[in-house]
């Protein structure tokens, strides 16, 4: 009998069900006993994701073929850590606030670590950690937001379809035609079951 194989993804990304805890955002934030998401869930959401060789991005004929299928034609790298980010903590603190954009976000981490949450159909956070060699795609009009992990450091390629435009739209912010589109597309398909299941 041959066991089913992994996902090779789960190596460079895990995605959880967040505590309500205060603590250090920094912090895993398990819930007891903790409750993984999968990263077929997580495409429910309109969250994508791969596994590419980050030692080599510069000639990854994978990373070429997501990159011309997609039309990221914008492309550079994004530090954070309190060494190479100016005003880091502003930025930190900033990274952190619930958001949305009104286009994709694309992080591909090439070194280190860090965490994206994003909001469920159920407006419960999903933590998911992506480490070297996972690329994550934030669909445009979700809410989310990005922290570093206890190793303080993340090296992320930034991809863009045409020029970047990096502007946050801190929550509430539901009036957007992209958060608009993300419900139609990726909520409301859902909330038919909830309301025949309450009828």
């Amino acid at each position: 009998m041959v066991a089913p194989s992994k996902d090779p993804r789960e190596e460079v990304l895990q995605a959880w069900y967040m505590d309500d805890s205060d603590e250090d955002q920094r912090l895993p934030h398990h819930k007891d006993p903790k409750e993984f998401v999968s990263l077929d869930k997580l495409a429910e959401l309109g969250v994508l994701s791969w596994r590419l060789d980050a030692d080599n991005y510069e000639t990854d004929e994978d990373l070429k073929k997501i990159r011309e299928e997609r039309g990221y034609s914008y492309m550079d790298f994004c530090e954070v850590c309190p060494e190479k980010l100016p005003n880091y903590e502003e930025k930190i603190k900033n990274f952190f606030e619930e958001h949305l954009h009104t286009d994709e976000e694309i992080r591909y981490c090439v070194a280190g670590s860090g965490y994206f949450d994003v909001r469920d159909h159920n407006d419960r956070w999903i933590r998911v950690w992506v480490k070297k060699g996972g690329m994550i795609v934030l669909p445009a009009g979700i809410y989310h937001r990005f922290t570093l992990d206890s190793d303080n450091y993340i090296k992320a390629m930034r991809l863009f379809v045409g020029d970047p435009v990096w502007t946050p739209f801190n929550r509430p912010h539901d009036h957007l035609p992209a958060r608009k589109e993300y419900v139609q597309t990726f909520v409301d398909k859902d909330a038919g079951h909830a309301v025949d299941a309450a009828a």
